[in-house]
């Protein structure tokens, strides 16, 4: 079993930013490919950011040249820098981890006020 645990959320205003983290309880190496899903309240989840693991990026196209996902193997974690942020950014944030079966943090909210 692994434990994806999410920081870094919180209330920032438009044209702001923040950085998430995402750490992993093992190796992230092991993974095939990490990801940034956000998701609203009664809506679907949404890929924002995936990174692979021989670190390939790509981005929802709502996101391209604001957010920028990156990965640090040595700490376990991952991270989404969330730059220029809008009010329609407002989500609960996910980060995943796709093996065998997909792995889910918990969400950190973040919210952007115009």
């Amino acid at each position: 079993q692994v434990q994806l645990v999410e920081s870094g959320g919180g209330l920032v205003q438009a044209g702001g930013s923040l950085r998430l983290s995402c750490t992993a309880s093992r190796s992230i190496f092991i993974f095939n490919a990490m990801g940034w899903y956000r998701q609203a309240p009664g809506k679907q989840r949404e890929l924002v950011a995936a990174i692979t693991r021989a670190g390939s990026t790509n981005y929802a196209d709502s996101v391209k040249g604001r957010f920028t996902m990156s990965r640090d193997n040595a700490k376990n974690t991952v991270y989404l820098q969330l730059n220029s942020l809008k009010p329609e950014d407002t989500f609960v944030y996910y980060c995943n981890a796709k093996d065998v079966i997909d792995y889910w943090g918990q969400g950190t909210q973040v919210t952007v006020s115009s």
